[in-house]
């Protein structure tokens, strides 16, 4: 390697001392060997500024940023690039391909940084682009560290590649090394990723495996004007101004707008010159649809419209709809749910409603004569015949990814939000490919019956999740249920343990902590030592598996004061205090590992409710979230006009069911796996009737065709405002952990996302059974049961 100094400091040394030869200017430090060729690098002559007007390079810059690296410029971004070219490039910009290899860097290095689609003149990350770039030219090129850049390499990657890959989450925690494909000069995007891939410091896929807490998840808002996202900066407070209340809810319903606007039957024709429209049998049949704000209906009484807006209750008692233009009674008598008895309609959720505006004298919930205007109660009401969820959009179409569900894909499609880093693991655009090489080389090997899997999964074994329900550490059968579970797993071969457990609250049957004289504090801590010796009798599985425990809301320490009554979410983690003893369990198996298969241990991970689970970055995404939606939804519907009773009379079969799950776009796979071990003496489990099957799909439909995990009314189910961008489901999760004790256990596939539900671990009704969900990552799950 070339460690010649540069010239500056060349001119200062003199001779070495091992010349033979005398200098002949010893002042100036002539070299000795005066015929040797002069080596010493005389500097170009300054590059001299010039005014480069940003109309002048905006062929350039859109060649470069637009159609090679699908990005936008801003015109404060173009003035910026514009006047640092112009400052720094000189003249030669155009002629020397100067310009062109300076915005190639900065593209390649925003990029890097995962600054988003559109590039903004204002923004921190630009002008850090361009400081570090600054500092690395000379005579209007791009150099790094006195030698010339390798083509196809950014500097920041060179630079501060390290760096950049820890905040993105690219690389576990390890010792640093110096990528070598910076000395031949090779990109770092395509020809060296398989090469970067082999040489990574584990082959454990836990090393991969990230649990989020709510609390730490990006703060994202939708822009607008941009139609982009973007990171709220502003710091988060439980208790932030009545401003922010507002902010969730126009957040909810501008990313609910845009997503039905990207749907094929909201988009208009150009060729149809007006547009015809009957009154529809099924919303999915209808074309070119039109959603109509509410302030626009004003003097347009008898005209038919379609709304979009939030179900809310006006101070009079009457069902209303509200958007950002204003509110209006609605009146459902006649409303017929399309299709077909699919989802539950509760206030506080965002609905689509089809029928006619009528005009009245008196303003509905105002009293007041007359329309209040915009952004106020409208007079009259809106006759709904039709209303339905706005419906969902899968996770390919969101990130923009192309070919078939889950298949590995390296390719991309225009559009979507692949460049948005939803979780803080990095993006699709940014680090899909390389986490999907990963996954291919880790998780997809072929798993001899001879030799075990040495911490890289290859079979399905080392790719599970085990899902353990509702945990009442109260009741003596929950831990006998919890050592059965667990005594499964640690029977299996060796290497192929799972790669977490997840284990929901609530973990009392009551709020312990607000019952006073029971014992308080002091009882909640020994139900979780006795958890803690049922887990150190495994010591396997604590030190090859990830054990991840979610609260509910009868854990502290919010249960003190709300004594089990719906808390509001995000809720943080079971204090330290009370989990100290898992925890020491946990590293004492740890230390007495003597053959340590995997450079990553096994830990015990305590998150919120609700929280998120990747693995290999983008790639795979599990929502876990503890609460009783099925229950809190029954009692706050809208009861709306159902079928006739001939209708209502015939009896449902599994024709019928079909047809239901068809109508809901349910996948086929969707249908209830039971797995009943050999060693079950209990009597076989029924199969679960149609009934519970179509509850469960119009659960999993109402809370994916939302978006968000708790569409319900303040009152009825309280979110912190500056941490609601935590509930919400967009993109769609590859799967989700809803766990629900009022609802039965199901396994559902709805729009690409997996819906899992393992309820009590204790089954009710059936006496010394136990019951959990094995997920396999990218594939499905299946509920297992098991007798104590």
């Amino acid at each position: 390697m070339d460690r010649t100094p540069a010239p500056i400091f060349r001119r200062q040394r003199a001779a070495p001392p091992s010349s033979a030869l005398p200098s002949s200017s010893p002042s100036f430090g002539t070299p000795a060997h005066p015929l040797k060729p002069f080596t010493v690098n005389i500097p170009k002559a300054a590059i001299l500024p010039i005014i480069l007007p940003s109309a002048t390079l905006r062929p350039l810059a859109f060649r470069t940023f637009t159609k090679k690296h699908s990005l936008t410029l801003t015109s404060s971004a173009l003035q910026e690039l514009a006047a640092f070219i112009g400052r720094h490039c000189g003249s030669g910009w155009r002629e020397e391909g100067l310009a062109e290899r300076v915005l190639e860097e900065v593209a390649r290095s925003w990029k890097g940084r995962n600054g988003g689609v559109i590039v903004e003149g204002t923004s921190k990350e630009l002008h850090d682009i361009l400081k570090t770039l600054e500092g690395n030219m000379s005579g209007g090129k791009i150099v790094a560290a006195g030698k010339g850049l390798p083509r196809g390499d950014s500097m920041l990657d060179i630079r501060d590649g390290d760096a950049i890959n820890t905040r993105l989450g690219l690389r576990p925690p390890g010792p640093a090394r110096e990528d070598s494909n910076v000395s031949f000069g090779i990109s770092g995007l395509g020809v060296d990723g398989d090469a970067q891939d082999e040489d990574e410091d584990t082959n454990d896929p836990r090393a991969w495996l990230t649990v989020i807490n709510a609390f730490e998840q990006p703060r994202l808002i939708y822009n607008v004007g941009k139609k982009h996202f973007e990171r709220e900066t502003a710091k988060p407070s439980l208790l932030p101004p009545a401003s922010h209340k507002t902010i969730v809810f126009r957040n909810r319903y501008h990313v609910i707008h845009q997503r039905l606007l990207r749907s094929e039957a909201f988009q208009a024709s150009s060729v149809a010159s007006s547009r015809q429209r009957t009154m529809p049998h099924s919303l999915s049949n209808q074309q070119s649809l039109k959603i109509t704000p509410i302030a626009n209906m004003l003097g347009r009484h008898g005209s038919n419209h379609m709304l979009l807006g939030q179900l809310v209750i006006l101070p009079t008692g009457r069902l209303a709809v509200s958007d950002l233009t204003g509110t209006i009674a609605l009146d459902l008598t006649r409303a017929v749910v399309i299709p077909e008895d699919s989802a539950w309609f509760c206030p506080g959720m965002m609905v689509l409603v089809d029928g006619v505006y009528e005009e009245e004298e008196e303003s509905v919930g105002t009293g007041l004569s007359g329309s209040s205007g915009v952004g106020g109660t409208l007079g009259g009401k809106f006759q709904g015949f039709f209303i339905g969820q706005p419906p969902c959009e899968k996770r390919q179409a969101t990130l923009g990814i192309s070919g078939p569900e889950g298949a590995g894909h390296d390719h991309t499609i225009g559009g979507g939000f692949g460049w948005i880093d939803f979780l803080g693991v990095g993006s699709e655009r940014a680090v899909g490919a390389k986490m999907r090489r990963i996954e291919r080389r880790l998780m997809h090997q072929p798993l001899s019956q001879d030799t075990p899997d040495q911490g890289g999964g290859g079979g399905g074994g080392r790719r599970r999740i085990v899902l353990i329900g509702e945990l009442n550490l109260d009741q003596p059968r929950a831990l006998q249920a919890v050592r059965k579970i667990l005594a499964l797993y640690a029977a299996e071969a060796e290497g192929s343990a799972p790669l977490s457990f997840v284990l929901a609250g609530n973990f009392t049957q009551h709020a312990v902590m607000a019952r006073g004289g029971s014992g308080g504090s002091i009882e909640y801590k020994e139900y979780f030592d006795a958890l803690a010796s049922a887990l150190s009798d495994f010591p396997s599985l604590l030190q090859s598996s990830t054990f991840v425990f979610v609260p509910g809301d009868n854990d502290g320490w919010i249960s003190s004061f709300a004594a089990g009554a719906a808390a509001p979410l995000p809720r943080k983690p079971v204090p330290d205090m009370f989990t100290s003893r898992i925890r020491r369990a946990f590293a004492t198996a740890n230390a007495e590992a003597k053959h340590q298969q995997s450079s990553v241990q096994g830990s015990a991970i305590w998150t919120s409710n609700p929280s998120r689970m990747t693995l290999f970055g983008p790639n795979h995404e599990l929502v876990i979230f503890r609460d009783d939606t099925s229950a809190r939804l029954r009692r706050t519907c809208v009861t709306l006009k159902r079928k006739p009773a001939a209708a209502a009379a015939a009896p449902s079969d599994a024709s019928d069911s079909q047809t239901a799950a068809d109508a809901m776009d349910v996948d086929a796979d969707a249908d209830v796996d039971v797995d009943v071990n050999a060693d079950n003496n209990a009597a076989a489990p029924q199969a679960p009737i149609a009934e519970d099957v179509r509850s469960a799909q119009k659960l999993v439909k109402t809370v994916l065709d939302q978006g968000y995990l708790a569409p319900f009314r303040q009152t009825i189910r309280p979110v912190h405002w500056d941490y609601a961008s935590a509930m919400h489901l967009y993109p769609l999760p590859t799967a989700m952990a809803l766990i629900d004790t009022s609802a039965p256990a199901f396994c559902i596939t709805y729009e690409g996302c997996h819906v899992m539900n393992p309820s009590s671990v204790l089954v009710p009704g059936r006496k010394g059974v136990c019951r959990w969900i094995e997920y396999e990552v990218g594939r499905l799950g299946r509920i297992r049961e098991s007798t104590l």
